[in-house]
């Protein structure tokens, strides 16, 4: 299981019976995960399921309790430093360093990434332009809506040009139209070979965006593979959604998820 592998034949992500306890608690249960080269990837789960503790461990931002997490073909226990420049991460909190501009923020990422200040420079300009936020180049990063600090997170993640970008809940807060600019981007990325792991609770983007998936809930994945095949009924069996007419990504999350309501059942009928 852990013999060396060739990096350039490696699939992009791999968890090897992946755990992470806090105390007595088990956020992360076994988890064996495979992810292949330019795969854009749903991680998805209900709320405290182990989604973002799972990212923290594929990005070496948390130790695993026990198994281990191989990227791009090298153990990321072994090789940290390495992984991790070829990797960008947008996690859930940011981290920004907020009493900065925006290009002062890419411009510390990219030389902290080795860029020279010329590549540093111009790939800033660009994507300070892209995700428009060159509108205002001396307005503070505190000063930013939460909007566009995704937008400068996701700038900072793409500027060393990684193979592997993991988004931790990129388009929570985020308005209409800089959803479709990050959406648009994202799916040049994975056109360009780019892996993109992300997480979401807005099914109907992960749907449209996603070709596989995965579902995690309570710390254990309960089910893993392409988005078409599972939702035509191969992982849910016979029944709604078997054959040629696919149950809606939301339908079969509940189903898998065991959280669909009995039909019928009132809701707080005293509000009726």
């Amino acid at each position: 299981m852990n013999n060396p592998v060739e990096p350039g034949s490696a699939p992009a992500v791999e968890t090897f019976g992946l755990v992470r306890r806090f105390g007595d608690f088990t956020a992360v249960d076994g988890v064996n995960l495979r992810v292949g080269r330019g795969q854009f990837f749903g991680f998805l789960g209900p709320n405290g399921a182990g989604k973002s503790t799972t990212i923290k461990m594929l990005t070496g931002l948390l130790e695993p309790t026990g198994g281990s997490v191989r990227v791009l073909g090298r153990d990321l226990a072994k090789e940290p430093l390495e992984v991790k420049r070829r990797i960008g991460v947008v996690p859930e909190d940011l981290n920004l360093f907020e009493r900065l501009t925006g290009a002062e923020m890419l411009t510390f990422t990219g030389r902290m990434y080795g860029l020279t200040r010329e590549e540093t420079r111009e790939r800033g300009r660009e994507l300070l332009a892209l995700m428009e936020l060159d509108g205002e180049p001396r307005k503070l990063v505190v000063e930013y809506s939460h909007g566009m600090k995704k937008k400068l997170s996701l700038a900072c993640a793409l500027i060393h040009r990684p193979e592997i970008l993991f988004l931790d809940e990129p388009f929570e807060g985020v308005d209409a139209l800089a959803s479709r600019t990050l959406k648009d981007l994202l799916l040049k990325l994975t056109a360009r070979g780019i892996t993109v792991f992300l997480t979401s609770h807005v099914l109907e983007i992960v749907e449209r965006l996603c070709t596989h998936i995965a579902i995690i809930t309570q710390g254990r994945l309960v089910v893993e593979g392409a988005l078409d095949e599972l939702r035509r009924g191969i992982a849910v069996g016979e029944g709604d959604g078997a054959g040629d007419n696919p149950v809606s990504l939301e339908d079969y999350f509940i189903r898998v998820i065991g959280g669909a309501r009995p039909a019928g059942e009132d809701v707080l009928p005293w509000l009726a």
